[in-house]
């Protein structure tokens, strides 16, 4: 009994191979050219660096010292003069006073440079490489011409797969 479940298992495996599936084999096939792929890959870096930023601070502009100025040169000046020279010494006193107070209180309207300060400045660079990805082929297997991508470089000949079935009346 075993025997001949056996033998009908075997028949039924070799009639469903024989019209329902494909025999195969392989084979080799001659490349006729096989010319290499390469992608352009960017790999952007970033440069930084500190960069020394040196910038006026100009300082506020004061007027006291201009009017005490003035009152001291006013006063000076009104002691020197006598009679009507007295309010001519009183008005140039007080002029002169005046800027001299000013020049000393803003230090001779020269503004004070500010303490140096440093920043990061930065910018990106491009970095272009070229990659190689693959090998475009063509191979030619009896006498028809194929085209494939492979991913290494194939040599003289490649393997084929070659598949084989009954045609349709």
């Amino acid at each position: 009994m075993k025997k001949t479940t056996l033998t009908l298992a075997l028949f039924g495996l070799a009639a469903f191979t024989t019209t329902g599936m494909a025999a195969g084999f392989m084979d080799r096939a001659e490349v006729v050219s096989s010319t290499p792929i390469y992608e352009s890959i960017n790999e952007p870096r970033r440069e930084c660096w500190d960069e020394k930023v040196g910038y006026e601070a100009p300082r506020r502009r004061d007027y006291g010292g201009a009017v005490i100025g003035g009152l001291v040169g006013g006063l000076l000046g009104n002691q020197v003069g006598k009679g009507s020279g007295r309010a001519l010494g009183t008005a140039v006193g007080a002029a002169t006073g005046a800027i001299v107070g000013d020049n000393i209180d803003n230090d001779g309207h020269r503004s004070v440079a500010g303490a140096p300060r440093y920043e990061e400045r930065c910018r990106q660079i491009d970095n272009w490489s070229r990659q190689l990805t693959g090998y475009n082929i063509t191979y030619r297997y009896q006498g028809q011409s194929y085209s494939a991508v492979l991913p290494y470089d194939p040599g003289r000949t490649v393997r084929v797969n070659v598949s084989v079935s009954l045609a349709e009346r």
